[in-house]
């Protein structure tokens, strides 16, 4: 199990430590330094079943920054992974990937479902 995470993130930390106190072993990813490819996303979103958006950091900065509440819209899903794919602070964040599901962000509920 891959998770990309920001280690400035106190969502993240939350996170790590979760997976830590449950013995769920993980293998760790910088997302800012180890952006995730285009190709990876498009194989993440199509795993997750989600909605795309769900894999944007709609609470972060550069997401502000960028205006992207307005664009996102009006952007195709090719133009909306592409933008993905530039920049690891617009992802959502922890990402747990696994063989056959995807987590975006730390949802407690949702994880133990998935992970335990």
């Amino acid at each position: 199990m891959l998770v990309l995470v920001y280690r400035k993130c106190s969502t993240c930390i939350k996170a790590l430590n979760w997976l830590e106190d449950h013995n769920i072993s993980f293998t760790e990813r910088p997302i800012k330094e180890e952006n995730p490819t285009y190709e990876e996303l498009k194989e993440w979103h199509r795993i997750s079943g989600l909605p795309l958006k769900k894999f944007f950091n709609t609470s972060g900065l550069l997401y502000k920054e960028m205006n992207l509440k307005d664009k996102l819209p009006t952007m195709s899903e090719d133009e909306q992974l592409s933008l993905l794919a530039t920049n690891g602070m617009l992802v959502k964040r922890p990402l747990v990937i696994s063989d056959n599901f995807v987590l975006t962000g730390f949802k407690e509920a949702e994880w133990k479902e998935k992970l335990l």
